[in-house]
């Protein structure tokens, strides 16, 4: 295996150049997980409407159960009949809802006839209409029992009102915001490591094929007694063997960062997608390191395709934000299809085969990338002999 170990030597004269892009990316990795603030919680939330209650009518069993009721589900705040003073707390916000009880309301309303409680509130606001259908269901409820029960008494009817309208349902509202927090952290983490995996193996591969390709120690090469088959099987063996090194140090630090999320359904997702791009990105370095002959050349080559494709693909700047034409070139491009399954991964709402399916297309296209861009180097490789 005397290739292979040589690789391995040239990759170790070069790691000093290779850890900067590992240094870098880990750098980015844990600011962004610092500096992430969780999304803002948006659930529903039990608040309470501050309101003016002004009664023109007798003080009745049906006007007080409807204070009382209203008391319970709203800040009732005491403020004078006057209407300047009601005019300025509401414009102020001080109270968002005043109801008055015109006279004879409870007389009326028993009788059967046709009544209505006055209103004033802040327009077309949502407290407004949530303290009308309070109201409304009281006096409903209210109206249901005089409609049906003749001869009943005020304290009865409050009585049964009380007892209707205490009526709760238990609701349990699950916040998923430390779960929507790691997926965002871990989608940025992977969408990352993009650029530092396309550098490290670019930077590792072309070193090695720069030193292999060398005239004089080709000729050399040929003349050993190791067969030309098994120095390229020891030389894909060596190649194989980096990039798989080097995405497993890359998704180290995702175990440390994330933890057992690593371990769900979504990270092992990311984790399969990260490791498919691996092998695309291989082949690439694979055919640039057979297609450059100088180390400037190799450092160009190495800034131009990582931080152009991530550029263009949306690692840096979100898929969302980018324009049409941009990503229908950044779709000639494997990063593109590795950052849109990312983003797919992280955004699932279940795993359902349906949801899956565009995931394992975007990796099968990524494979495709890999097995074309195989194909160019080998005829490159070929080519190169020939001429040689």
């Amino acid at each position: 295996m005397q290739v292979y170990k040589a690789f391995f030597k040239v990759i170790y004269k070069n790691l000093s150049q290779i850890i900067i892009y590992v240094v870098v990316f880990l750098f980015f990795a844990v600011f962004l997980s610092k500096t992430y603030t969780n999304p803002v919680n948006t659930d529903f939330t039990d608040t309470k409407v501050n309101i003016v209650f002004i009664n023109h009518d007798t003080n009745s069993k049906l006007v007080e159960g409807l204070r009382d009721y209203l008391s319970k589900n709203a800040n009732i705040i005491d403020i004078p009949d006057d209407t300047q003073k009601l005019q300025d707390a509401l414009f102020f916000r001080q109270v968002e809802y005043i109801v008055r009880v015109p006279n004879d309301f409870t007389e009326n309303f028993l009788s059967g006839k046709t009544v209505k409680l006055e209103k004033t509130t802040v327009p077309s606001s949502a407290s407004g209409i949530y303290m009308d259908r309070i109201i409304n269901k009281y006096l409903n409820t209210a109206k249901t029992y005089t409609s049906n029960m003749k001869d009943l008494s005020g304290e009865q009817l409050i009585s049964y009102l009380d007892k209707d309208l205490a009526q709760k349902t238990e609701v349990k509202v699950i916040s998923s915001a430390g779960q929507i927090s790691k997926n965002e952290k871990s989608a940025y983490y992977y969408n990352y490591l993009a650029y530092s995996l396309f550098a490290i193996l670019i930077l590792g591969v072309s070193s090695v094929m720069m030193v292999f390709n060398n005239t004089d120690l080709k000729k050399r090469n040929l003349c050993s007694p190791v067969k030309l088959r098994n120095m390229n099987f020891q030389m894909i063996l060596g190649n194989v063997s980096y990039a798989i090194l080097a995405w497993a140090a890359m998704i180290f630090t995702s175990f440390i960062m994330y933890g057992g999320y690593m371990f769900t359904a979504r990270g092992l997702l990311l984790m399969l997608n990260s490791f498919v791009f691996t092998l695309a990105v291989l082949s690439i370095s694979y055919l640039i390191g057979n297609v450059i002959k100088s180390r400037n050349a190799m450092s160009a080559v190495t800034n131009v395709v990582c931080l152009g494709t991530c550029f263009i693909s949306g690692v840096f700047v979100p898929q969302a934000l980018l324009g049409k034409t941009v990503l229908k070139i950044a779709s000639f491009t494997p990063t593109y299809w590795y950052v849109k399954s990312n983003n797919e991964i992280v955004n699932m709402v279940n795993f359902k085969i349906e949801n899956l399916i565009p995931i394992y297309i975007n990796m099968l296209v990524i494979i495709g990338f890999a097995a074309a861009v195989l194909i160019v180097t080998l005829v490159v490789i070929k080519q190169k002999r020939v001429t040689n």
